[in-house]
């Protein structure tokens, strides 16, 4: 590389200490979901002592939670847009607004949540391993599971929606505390009610789902504990509830509409996929594939990660008005992003070694399958962390267009299609399934750099 080509280079990338606080924001972030998936990763190590069929009925049964999830989380990020840029203009009564705003969705979303668990799991789960050879036994597990889980609704609703919120104002640490806590407290249960420790009663993988339900109980009432005693500035009173800025809500509501269905269909998306996957083979497919997501989790922290730091760092800037600033940065951001997402693929390469000794009852079949899929999700990492990133800048600004335009379309228009037409005309494994439909991102990110050239993302939404 020429001495020219290579100041080129390094002219793409901010200073040292831009990145420094980018990481700032960035690492406690991901080591608190690094926590929580090691608690998921815990379960999976646990419940896998089980065999394959008590494993895959407790891992069908986390798609109800994963859909959950995202619909919650698109409710935080919709909020959190606002909640940034009212932190970065000092507006209390914004990030008031913005906070009760998350609260009354979440309620709603967790009564959904609970009512799904409660009144018809089976038919929900069903889908999820039909054209499985073991549906029976495994359906069996996943509803013994998830009757319990239902509790962990509005426990996991108050936490996200108080996490989110720190984390949106730049408290990143406090969540990575009680995210600590939180896993001390589900391995403990979790090693007491599984196996029958200490007297209790062996309960498999209804303890599994008691423990989850203990800890994030737990959770839940560390973090309002916190917010009584140190008053952050969304903090609320309870009349604040019912005190509504319907203008703002309703702006709210406008942002969160399009970034709700662009989610949605991606989450949809990823529960047909992932039955049809399922459908390749008996429990040793469904345990193989959920092992492999319990380990990747752990390197898709990166995800989290890049999109805390954009939000917070072009959000704030947006919010003070300095439009020019914050494109600036995020340049600066995605040309990060692009080192990250190499640095990512060697540590999800190397979680590999993980296999053997987190997975080693179960089946030979099952653990081949986690490995295969761990490799192929890992040499995906730099595409997902850009992709991920670009997504953060357009949120930011609140152009939530971006989501709809990129995800929506290519789930419904490609993916959707894609993987029913692998499933119904070839003989192709899970794992062969998911690296091409996969191949999706590579002009997902095409789009996304068109689309964010148009700076329809550069707004300052405190002003208006």
């Amino acid at each position: 590389m020429s001495l020219n080509s290579k100041s080129s280079f390094l002219n793409r990338f901010g200073p040292a200490s831009f990145y420094s606080s980018a990481l700032k924001i960035a690492l406690p972030v991901m080591a608190q979901l690094l926590v929580q998936n090691l608690v998921s990763l815990i379960d999976n190590f646990m419940v896998a002592g089980l065999g394959d069929v008590k494993m895959s009925g407790v891992n069908i049964s986390g798609q109800i939670i994963f859909l959950f999830i995202v619909f919650l989380n698109t409710v935080c990020t919709a909020a959190g847009i606002f909640m940034t840029q009212f932190s970065g203009a000092e507006d209390k009564d914004g990030m008031r607004q913005s906070f009760c705003f998350k609260l009354w969705i979440g309620i709603f979303v967790a009564a959904l949540f609970m009512f799904v668990c409660m009144a018809f799991p089976r038919n929900f789960l069903s889908f999820m391993v039909r054209g499985n050879n073991q549906a029976d036994a495994i359906l069996d597990q996943g509803v013994q599971y998830i009757w319990i889980i239902a509790f962990t609704g509005f426990p996991m609703m108050v936490s996200m929606v108080i996490a989110s919120s720190l984390r949106e104002i730049g408290e990143v640490k406090v969540p990575l505390v009680i995210s600590i806590i939180a896993t001390f407290v589900n391995t403990f249960f979790n090693w007491i009610f599984i196996y029958g420790n200490l007297g209790a009663p062996r309960l498999e993988v209804r303890g599994a789902a008691l423990a989850t339900v203990i800890a994030r109980s737990v959770e839940m009432i560390v973090f309002i504990i916190y917010m009584i005693v140190k008053k952050p500035p969304f903090a609320i009173r309870l009349w604040d509830l019912v005190r509504v800025n319907f203008s703002l809500y309703k702006e709210i509501c406008a942002r969160a509409a399009m970034s709700t269905c662009s989610e949605m269909l991606w989450a949809v998306a990823e529960t047909v996929t992932t039955a049809l996957y399922n459908g390749r083979g008996g429990s040793e497919v469904v345990s193989g594939m959920s092992a492999s997501f319990a380990i990747a989790n752990l390197f898709f922290i990166a995800f989290s990660g890049i999109t805390a730091s954009t939000s917070v760092i072009v959000g704030k800037s947006l919010g003070r008005g300095e439009l020019e600033k914050a494109k600036q940065q995020k340049h600066w951001l995605l040309n990060g992003a692009n080192v990250f997402g190499v640095i990512m693929t060697f540590v999800g390469l190397m979680t590999i070694f993980l296999v053997p000794i987190v997975f080693a009852n179960l089946s030979e079949q099952s653990r081949t399958i986690c490995r295969n899929m761990i490799v192929v999700m890992a040499l995906y990492m730099p595409a997902w962390v850009y992709i991920n990133g670009q997504f953060s800048v357009s949120r930011a600004g609140g152009d939530t267009m971006l989501g709809m335009l990129v995800d929506g379309i290519s789930n419904v228009f490609v993916v959707i299609p894609g993987i029913f037409i692998m499933a119904k005309f070839t003989s192709l494994g899970p794992v062969a399934m998911y690296a091409i439909i996969k191949a999706v991102e590579f002009p997902k990110i095409a789009i996304a750099s068109w689309w964010l050239k148009k700076e329809k993302w550069l707004v300052n939404l405190a002003a208006k």
